[in-house]
């Protein structure tokens, strides 16, 4: 059983930085990918980033490629998004999550945090 909880969002202007924090619980958090997802009003809940439970490899969404950097601590039981040069198209939840399934897709993913807002203004 893994919990995690997202933290770190909140309202920036378009051009700037923001890092979003997954901070989860359970002895065996090395052993899943961790995926980072967003969900804006209206639309279905969308790939981001993802970093394999050896932090060895990474996946990146097209649309934050060069943007957005997934990063793990498996020492500390964290994994973090780094996000620069933010688009209002960025605005939107962000979810983390753990699985052991296909990185890039929801189904892929077992446990869910409850979600961070992030606000990009023009």
């Amino acid at each position: 059983q893994v919990q995690l909880v997202e933290s770190g969002g909140g309202l920036v202007q378009a051009g700037g930085s923001l890092r979003l924090s997954c901070a989860a619980s359970g002895r065996t958090f090395s052993s899943y990918t961790i995926g980072w997802f967003r969900q804006a009003p209206g639309k279905e809940r969308e790939f981001v980033a993802a970093i394999m439970w050896g932090g060895g490899g990474t996946y990146y969404a097209d649309s934050v490629k060069g943007r957005f950097t997934v990063s793990r601590d498996n020492a500390k039981n964290t994994a973090a998004l780094q996000m620069n040069s933010l688009k209002p198209e960025d605005t939107a939840v962000y979810y983390c999550a753990a699985g052991s399934g296909l990185p890039t897709v929801v189904r892929g993913y077992v446990y869910w945090g409850q979600g961070t807002q992030v606000t990009v203004s023009s």
